[in-house]
């Protein structure tokens, strides 16, 4: 079920938090350069993925100062600011030291705060991340300023469309339903210009040097095709921070929730408590049973909404949804939607 929204404040800045899960792990997830805590529970596969995360750990969430439900501010914030708002959200809940799980531009912002407060970091993940954003004479990763201003001057059209910038490489993962929900995710977590000024200001950030300076246990996970951010980036992380586990993954969604959600949820699972509970293989009964769309409307129908309102959710019929929640049911050893909503929990749902 979806946690409740709070507040930490970082100096005059309310930011905002939610927290789920109860493992001995305090894990922190430093979000891309935009998120929204409470629109990303509308999409399934991405709550999959939190909840997936929260199955191993206290997983911690928050929207940056300037995106999402955190207070909104004139100008991008510095790297310094936003390190302070993951040192007051982690200061909220009680957390004297977390695991750091930065994606793409939260991960260099995790790598800053390693660096800055070793005292606070357990270890780190990072995921689709970099250490500089531009190719550059000595660094033969990522875009030219000039292709990536390209990109940045039209990626106020994924407001409207929910289009990725995906290089020309499409992913079958992201629908129609799905952009659908991120152009609203989008426009709920910042402005186009707002976004547009991040991105700019990342292209500035190098923080190369700092890689052998890094002591944390460190996991670095990408994906081989990622679209957005080029494999070479992970690859060169790996080489320079002296305790980095590197680990490849298949695959092209740059978005973690696309794609084998569980292959990314294992190996950090792994990597922070030395097991993995949950088994890869496809089972008879329980949650591996489902398939993505049974998770889906088990999803919904978990947080209470009606088979009419899941099929509009996800364009299929009211029919096709009680279909669906029969085999959810038997799968789950469940006998009706009230007792799915009492052990959603339970199931990791």
């Amino acid at each position: 079920m979806q946690p409740e929204t709070e507040y930490a404040k970082s100096g005059s800045v309310s930011i905002a938090y939610q927290v789920l899960g109860g493992g001995s792990i305090d894990l922190v997830l430093v979000p891309g350069f935009v998120s929204h805590v409470e629109v990303a529970w509308e999409e399934p596969r991405l709550a999959r993925f939190l909840t997936r995360l929260a199955a191993f750990s206290r997983l911690i969430v928050f929207d940056k100062r300037g995106t999402g439900m955190s207070d909104p501010v004139v100008r991008p914030p510095s790297m310094e600011q936003r390190m302070d708002d993951i040192r007051a959200v982690m200061d909220a809940v009680d957390s004297p030291r977390a695991a750091i799980f930065g994606i793409s531009e939260g991960g260099t912002l995790s790598l800053l705060f390693a660096r800055a407060h070793p005292e606070r970091t357990q270890a780190l993940i990072l995921y689709g991340s970099w250490a500089r954003r531009l190719a550059g004479p000595d660094y033969p990763y990522g875009p030219s300023a000039d292709q990536l201003d390209d990109v940045v001057g039209g990626m106020e059209r994924a407001w409207a469309t929910g289009a990725w910038w995906d290089g020309g490489q499409p992913s079958p993962s992201d629908d129609a339903r799905h952009r659908k929900w991120w152009a609203r995710y989008l426009r709920m977590a910042a402005s186009p210009a707002m976004a547009q000024n991040v991105i700019q200001m990342n292209m500035r950030i190098d923080v190369r040097d700092l890689l052998p300076a890094i002591d944390r246990p460190t996991l670095i996970l990408h994906r081989t095709d990622d679209s957005w951010i080029d494999v070479g980036h992970a690859r060169y992380l790996a080489e320079h921070i002296p305790l980095a586990r590197y680990v490849e993954l298949p695959g092209s969604d740059h978005r973690p929730w696309l794609g084998d959600v569980d292959a990314i949820a294992d190996e950090v699972e792994v990597f922070l408590t030395g097991r993995k509970s949950r088994p890869r293989r496809r089972t008879n009964l329980g949650l591996d049973a489902l398939s993505r769309r049974e998770r889906e409307v088990a999803l919904l129908a978990s947080r209470g909404e009606t088979a009419t309102e899941i099929g509009n959710h996800l364009y299929v019929s009211k029919r096709t949804v009680e279909s669906h929640l029969v085999s959810v049911y038997a799968k789950l050893g469940v006998s009706s939607k009230s007792e799915l909503i009492r052990r959603a929990s339970e199931f990791g749902i």
